[in-house]
């Protein structure tokens, strides 16, 4: 037989299947079958009756003001009727949410879909739309959490997402282009992906599941109607114009739940951190050390009282593992301190002249701000603070100044708060532990290099 003829058979088939399901006149049953030759059709409707009531739809609105660079110049001003003071618009944004608590009200989000927000809006599967409450945001890991005062809520079960499998079967329900609840299918396509542009700390869940703008926020459950990720990023090399190509992330449902503990319990997210510095395994560095092969990060210095040097770590050590989490590159290094729990031990496996080796550490919280005056007095009055973990990954290095006291003697050495310091006496400072150093000489003067807006200025701290 033909193919062809065999597609045409199996169309009049279904056709006849069909028909001797079709009611009679006056019959309100509904036209599908409910099964086929006594088997019942697989459907996830009965699963999704039980999760959508826990997704919602957020609208976000912020103030953001907004000053033409042409207004700071009185010939521009007078010339083309600028206004002397910054003009307000509305930013607005549209995403999803997902309930986990129903008694307390918590619904998990993206930061990106609610950072700055000064109003936000939660519009419920049942139709009520509810004024939110901000608990709180992470930039790095982009999880937000909200709060809703409300009855009858519907919250979804939670999964241990570190037990899923490449290859299980998954959904993603979300509000893609503000259409509405969408409900999309797939599968886990990878696990514990990394390295992404643009993003912090990063663990993510891929799935070939359809994600698109609006979909941020909302849940990925597995066929259990459990959530075992949160949407947040799709992969478009094209362009939103190119469509869905299969390529979406999550943040994992264990990750999202810790970092929403954090923020309900200290209104911020506390990292840690071993106190190393290190690099990554060049040709030159394996051929003049004489190291076996390229895995892992080289320890290029251990801070006085860290954990790396409570643990026994030292200069030169080759770190391969954290946790049995292979280690092949710096970047991953710092994104499994990011992400791994203050306080617990975790178990740190190395090479130390060409033999393995397993030390025990516990990371300590990382600093993340630092006071001026503990500095040099010269800084005095002036507040600096780490980068987001997503602006290092787009290449941006230094210290930021969060703030700086009026009459102070930073300010009246023309710091400013938003300044970015990139160097000190013309050597460059990656972080807070290397503006740290090059002050703790106390050097006759103090030099700093400022990126201010995009231009670049020294300043002489006095």
């Amino acid at each position: 037989m033909s193919p062809a003829v065999l597609l045409r058979c199996l169309m009049l088939s279904g056709l006849m299947m069909a028909a001797s399901a079709i009611p009679a006149p006056g019959d309100a049953r509904a036209a599908l079958p409910a099964d086929v030759d006594g088997q019942a059709l697989p459907s996830l409707a009965p699963m999704l009756e039980q999760v959508t009531p826990a997704v919602v739809n957020i609208h976000s609105k912020a103030v953001v003001r907004v000053r033409s660079p042409l207004a700071d110049d009185p010939f521009f001003r007078h010339l083309f009727g600028l206004p002397n003071v910054p003009q307000e618009r509305i930013k607005q944004a549209l995403g999803s949410g997902v309930i986990v608590d129903a008694a307390r009200g918590l619904i998990l989000t993206n930061n990106h879909v609610i950072a700055g927000a000064d109003d936000i809006q939660v519009s419920l599967a049942d139709g009520r739309t509810l004024t939110a409450e901000l608990v709180g945001t992470d930039e790095d890991t982009d999880v937000g959490v909200i709060r809703v005062d409300a009855k009858d809520l519907v919250a979804v079960p939670v999964a241990d997402s570190d037990a899923l499998r490449v290859g299980d079967f998954v959904v993603a329900v979300g509000n893609p282009f503000g259409l509405g609840q969408t409900v999309t299918s797939g599968i886990v396509s990878a696990l514990g992906r990394h390295g992404l542009p643009g993003l912090g700390y990063q663990n993510f869940i891929q799935t070939d599941a359809s994600i698109n703008p609006g979909n941020s926020g909302g849940a990925l459950v597995n066929l259990r109607g459990e959530l075992i990720g949160i949407n947040t990023a799709i992969f478009n090399p094209g362009g939103s114009a190119a469509g869905n190509i299969g390529i979406g992330f999550a943040i994992p449902s264990d990750l999202a739940l810790g970092v929403m503990r954090q923020l309900l319990e200290n209104g911020e997210v506390q990292r840690g951190t071993l106190g190393i510095e290190a690099q990554d395994i060049t040709r030159e560095l394996r051929s003049a050390l004489g190291l076996s092969d390229s895995r892992g990060v080289i320890v290029t210095r251990v801070r006085p009282e860290s954990p790396a040097q409570a643990a026994g770590l030292r200069a030169g050590d080759v770190i391969t593992a954290i946790d049995d989490k292979p280690i092949q590159r710096h970047q991953e290094l710092v994104n499994l301190e990011g992400l791994l729990p203050v306080g617990k031990p975790v178990t740190l496996s190395l090479q130390r002249e060409g033999k393995p080796l397993k030390l025990k550490a516990t990371l300590s919280p990382r600093v993340t701000e630092l006071e001026g005056a503990r500095l040099d007095a010269r800084l005095s009055g002036a507040r600096f603070g780490a980068l987001a973990e997503s602006l290092r990954r787009q290449g941006v290095v230094g210290v930021l100044v969060l703030e700086v006291e009026p009459g102070s003697r930073a300010a009246n050495s023309g710091l400013r708060a938003g300044d970015l310091i990139t160097a000190v006496n013309r050597r460059d400072i990656g972080d807070l532990a290397a503006l740290e150093r090059s002050v703790s000489t106390r050097p006759e003067q103090l030099l700093l290099t400022l990126v201010r807006g995009r231009r670049s200025y020294f300043a002489v701290m006095e």
